[in-house]
């Protein structure tokens, strides 16, 4: 999602903000901007790539040792320069766009009473610029301001309603930063040299800048000046450096790097062998401890459960549809998984022994974050979360966590996490199992042989590559696609379709193959390819009747069957034949050849794979 930089130093900071920009520019964006203390506010702003802002800025000799910078994905407001942040405050008057500016601000979130602020501000001679909720702080904490900006701001935070992270500055004080966080994320980072201090969305942004990291949380504020620093908490009271400690974060940037691949979107797909072995290292066992807290033990909670919920958004939701299977034939324990932004907002029935699980790859999606917070509001303690990066809000929040080592993953449309989860959902399963007693010796021994088997089979998977490439030639012809599995397989089918119509625009949806005479039959046709996912499982017969169906009305099919499925091409029948079967696990080696399928024909369409249009990576706003 957007992504915020600032610093306060000594030295020229324009560098270190556009390179922090651009390790974000993975979240997706349609504008930038940077803004400095140059004798005054000056800033470039670009509805480009971070490459044209740094040419604006080269051109321009834009320089200055306070700043901030940022990368916008757009909710109020289109994507253009003028609604694109930072944000400046010129004061009230019709005349106010020709002074220079005095409050410089860049917003990650929504205000949601933005129209109410904005009336009254317009009220007071304020004049706006542009169409978006963030020029309504500006404005506020200008209309606040009187000499100490730390004190303005304070005043500000009162009167918003809804999420953000902010870092402002002012021109009466050029060595000062204010930033504030409420349901969106930003961190502190403490400069090497004792001078330089540093705010940011992500923890990435500072990569080769400095590691040492102070995490805000909710409410709190943080006041940078040169040489120092200071926090407090949502109702202003002065934290010590034992509430809020600095941290040590290795954020490698090297694994943003491109390599031989065309796209981010590639790299990740072929990462997945490494992102598998790497999330299951050291898993020799089945024990609950794999999923412990910094403060709770994941076997009492295991204990204390009857019932599980899962909530998560768009990939990470389909990786829960998967886990429910697995958890309910497996563990024998009643599941419900729930889009994480319909729950929060919908009456449910709580069950104190349900243990509620997240599942994000950030660990930062407002949404789950919002539903985790509910859940816990109805009296559901127990909570635990699958998520990719361990010093997310949401590990900070649950009281037990697995983290999945997938590394940083660039690409919007989500593939190498999506697998990590699977196979961190599945030792969750396992665990489950066990201490219900209901795993066997020789039922973990055979599970701990399939996970270790798992990246060379994905490695055979990804040999199939040439053959998706082939149906991808077709499916780039098309506007319209199908998928359809079963059973395990059904939620595959559904990220399938995500994949596709994420990337390559091209409108796809996903049913249960049982399903096909109950509606979507209507819509098959020779123009409408039919992808199936159709493993040799206890449901092949079924689906091979569904697949008959779609034959008898013109509809192409396009199947990934496994090796001893017999199912063979003929005409209107493509078959890519997977290496092997792999049980419960089949899911995990399905997925890849769809991923395959949606990359290759989105090459072949020419859209941008790695940035898709109108989305953004890290969902951090409702």
């Amino acid at each position: 999602m957007c992504g915020i930089v600032g610093a306060v130093s000594n030295h020229n900071i324009v560098p270190v903000l556009v390179q922090g920009l651009a390790r974000l520019e993975y979240r997706g964006y349609d504008s930038c901007g940077v803004a400095v203390y140059a004798d005054g506010l000056q800033r470039a702003r670009s509805t480009a790539r971070v490459s044209e802002l740094m040419e604006q800025i080269d051109s321009t000799h834009l320089q200055g040792s306070t700043g901030i910078a940022h990368t916008r994905w757009a909710t109020h407001g289109a994507p253009a320069v003028h609604n694109a942040h930072p944000h400046f405050s010129h004061g009230p008057g019709p005349d106010a766009a020709s002074r220079p500016g005095y409050i410089a601000l860049v917003h990650n979130g929504i205000i949601e009473n933005h129209d109410e602020l904005r009336a009254a501000l317009q009220a007071k001679g304020y004049v706006f610029q542009s169409q978006t909720d963030t020029e309504v702080i500006a404005h506020l904490i200008d209309s606040l301001y009187d000499g100490d900006l730390f004190e303005a701001v304070k005043a500000a935070l009162g009167s918003l309603h809804g999420a953000y992270a902010i870092a402002v500055f002012c021109k009466d004080e050029p060595h000062r930063l204010i930033g504030a966080r409420a349901g969106s994320p930003l961190i502190l980072g403490v400069g090497p040299d004792g001078q330089s201090h540093y705010l940011a969305s992500d923890a990435m942004a500072l990569a080769g800048v400095t590691d040492q990291i102070v995490y805000l949380e909710e409410g709190d504020v943080a006041d940078i000046q040169l040489g120092k620093y200071w926090l407090v908490d949502k109702a202003f009271k002065p934290l010590t450096p034992a509430q809020r400690p600095v941290k040590t974060v290795h954020a490698h940037s090297g694994a943003a790097e491109l390599g031989p691949y065309r796209h981010y979107m590639q790299k990740e797909i072929f990462e997945q062998p490494r992102a598998i072995a790497d999330t299951l290292e050291g898993v020799t066992h089945i024990m609950p401890e794999l999923f412990d807290g910094a403060d709770t033990s994941a076997a009492r909670v295991f204990k204390d459960i009857d019932a599980v919920l899962i909530l998560a958004c768009g990939t990470s939701y389909y990786s829960g549809c998967t886990a429910k299977y697995w958890l309910e034939s497996i563990a024998k324990i009643p599941t419900q998984v729930e889009v994480a932004s319909e729950y929060r907002y919908r009456d449910s029935v709580p069950n104190a022994r349900t243990l509620v699980v997240t599942i994000t790859q950030s660990g930062e999606t407002a949404d789950t974050l919002a539903a985790l917070r509910h859940a816990q509001s109805l009296g559901m303690k127990h909570t635990l979360t699958i998520c990719n990066v361990a010093t997310s809000a949401m590990v900070r929040e649950c009281e037990l966590a697995y983290i999945t080592r997938a590394g940083v993953e660039i690409g919007v449309a989500s593939t190498k996490a999506f697998t990590a989860q699977l196979a961190g959902l599945f030792l969750l399963v396992l665990a489950l199992t066990q201490s219900r007693g209901l795993l066997s010796a020789s039922e973990e021994a055979r599970h701990i042989k399939a996970m270790r088997h798992l990246p060379a089979a994905l490695q055979a998977v990804l040999a199939l590559e040439p053959q998706v490439i082939a149906w991808s030639q077709d499916f780039a012809a098309k506007e319209n696609a199908l998928f359809l599995g079963r059973g395990l397989h059904y939620p595959i089918a559904l990220e399938g379709a995500l994949k596709l119509k994420e990337i390559s625009y091209i409108h796809a949806e996903a049913y249960p193959a049982g399903e096909l005479k109950h509606g979507p039959l209507a819509l098959v046709t020779s123009a409408m390819p039919v992808v199936t996912v159709a493993p040799n499982d206890a449901l092949l017969e079924k689906l091979k009747s569904n697949m008959h169906e779609v034959r008898a009305r013109g509809g192409v099919l396009y199947v990934l069957a496994d090796a001893d499925s017999h199912i063979e091409s003929s005409e209107g029948v493509h078959v890519i034949r997977m290496p092997e079967h792999y049980g419960e696990l089949s899911p995990m080696l399905h997925v890849v050849p769809l991923q395959l399928l949606a990359y290759h024909t989105a090459c072949a369409r020419g859209t941008d794979v790695d940035k898709p249009r109108n989305l953004a990576k890290s969902v951090t706003v409702e």
